[in-house]
């Protein structure tokens, strides 16, 4: 009962908003000449926003007839508009928001200071517009890295970054990176590439940084003067020993003129004379520090947090890449294993719980589904609550995910010789030929999963328990 209060409570305070019954305050939202009016209530405002409370105060307050009024030319009347209705009834819809309006209005929430929407949407953010997220990673680093409250995305930002340098490192704008971001980059330990590639990529962000040419040959002594200032801090973060010498020597060397000549000596002997070790104390090399790389060609690593959530039955965020408890291991592989059901029996029987997916001939559609118990040549039916299939429309993009536990347990998993992977009455014939009759048994949800398809590949892992 009390929820049904709360929720009437809720209703009644947004249509006091839209009434404007006895308003206050007069916000000018947005610049010319989309200017737009909105009226409020001061004591709602000041209640639910220290920003507010301040802004009317009696050092800031600016005063017409009685009414506070307040200009923010910075915040588009639409996205004060859905700020103003949270304010009122706590209440928000992001869904129907693209990610750079999303993005905006997390900036304009961190402006008005308002905590609980600050998390909410950077929740939102890293659950449901990861695509996103990795169009523009530069800049959106950079936003990031001027808010101190974002500390969720920061985080993702970086793991992701760090997990995948190449969607930084590879584009266009990683010349512009501010040097402040560019150096807590080179000091993560979890960085995914090889040593020489972040050399590489150090001296192609300072040639562009310095507008110098990437040829020492064509250097003079300003070039040399500019190029040592900018590599200057950098320099330590480098573990050169880790660069093969061949790599050393073409791309490296080249390089001594800008480089500290101590260094160049200790690493011209640690490459020259046998047994000489490093005379410093180095940093571990960073593939010691990363974690195991996924065994596959069809799915991703941001794909193994969401599997291990719908494992154990928890909210799609629920774990991310540092708190999965359980391994993947693949067992087969269509293009690596023969493309039949004897193959797959033969590396997939008896092994546990295990999860399959399929790539949809012609699309960058996933399909799979994951069998708690066991695949073996027995034939009949396996009884379970705990098997679900999935279908990404775009394996790429996990934000569009669709899932649904088994609505019938005991006809969740069929084991058969001639049969791969039946669950319900989906099944593959032991070729790359698949059918979904279970729209009409509905033993499992509809989840749009095509009524019959080619598949490219598909891959089984084995999960289990860390």
């Amino acid at each position: 009962m009390p929820s049904k209060f709360l929720e009437e409570l809720s209703n009644d305070y947004e249509k006091l908003f839209e009434t404007e019954i006895g308003y206050d305050v007069i916000i000018y939202a947005g610049e010319e000449p989309n200017i737009k009016e909105i009226h409020a209530h001061s004591n709602i405002l000041c209640i639910r926003s220290k920003y507010f409370r301040t802004a009317f105060s009696n050092e800031w307050a600016e005063k017409q007839d009685g009414k506070f009024i307040l200009k923010k030319p910075n915040i588009s009347p639409h996205l004060f508009d859905i700020i103003l209705r949270f304010i009122y009834s706590g209440n928000i819809e992001l869904k129907n928001l693209q990610g750079p309006d999303v993005l905006k209005l997390l900036i304009v929430v961190d402006e008005l200071n308002i905590q609980q929407l600050i998390s909410h949407i950077q929740e939102y953010l890293i659950e449901h517009q990861t695509e996103f997220l990795h169009q523009n990673p530069t800049g959106i680093l950079e936003m990031v890295y001027q808010h101190e409250t974002f500390t969720d995305l920061w985080d993702f930002c970086l793991e992701n970054i760090c997990e995948d340098p190449k969607i930084l490192f590879n584009s266009d704008k990683f010349v512009n990176l501010k040097a402040p971001l560019l150096e807590l980059l080179l000091k993560r330990d979890d960085l995914n590439l090889d040593e020489i590639e972040i050399w590489e990529s150090l001296l192609k962000w300072c040639f562009a940084q310095q507008n110098i040419n990437n040829d020492p040959t064509k250097w003079d002594k300003d070039d040399i003067t500019k190029i040592e200032r900018s590599l200057h801090v950098f320099i330590p973060l480098i573990r050169f020993y880790d660069i093969e010498p061949t790599d050393f020597f073409y791309k490296v060397y080249n390089y001594k003129d800008v480089l500290p000549q101590d260094l160049i000596h200790d690493l011209l002997e640690f490459h020259i004379v046998p047994d000489v070790k490093p005379k410093t104390n180095v940093p571990l090399p960073r593939k010691s520090n990363l974690k195991p790389k996924l065994d596959s060609t069809i799915i991703q690593s941001n794909h193994i947090p969401l599997f291990a959530s719908w494992i154990d039955k928890k909210d799609s965020s629920y774990y991310n890449n540092k708190n999965i408890p359980y391994n993947f291991k693949l067992l087969y592989h269509s293009g690596r294993d023969r493309f039949d059901a004897a193959s797959f029996y033969r590396n997939c029987d008896n092994k546990g719980a295990t999860i399959w997916v399929a790539k949809i001939q012609g699309s960058t559609q996933l399909i799979g589904g994951y069998n708690p118990l066991d695949w073996n040549g027995n034939y009949g039916w396996k009884n379970t609550r705990d098997s679900f299939l999935f279908n990404f429309t775009d394996g790429k993009n996990i934000s569009g995910a669709k899932f649904g536990y088994v609505k019938e347990p005991s006809k969740a998993i069929f084991c058969g010789e001639d049969q791969v992977m039946q669950m319900g009455f989906f099944y593959c014939n032991g070729n790359n030929k698949w059918v979904n009759n279970d729209v009409n048994s509905n033993y499992y949800p509809d989840i749009s999963i095509p009524r019959s398809f080619t598949v490219e590949s598909y891959e089984v892992f084995q999960v289990t328990k860390k």
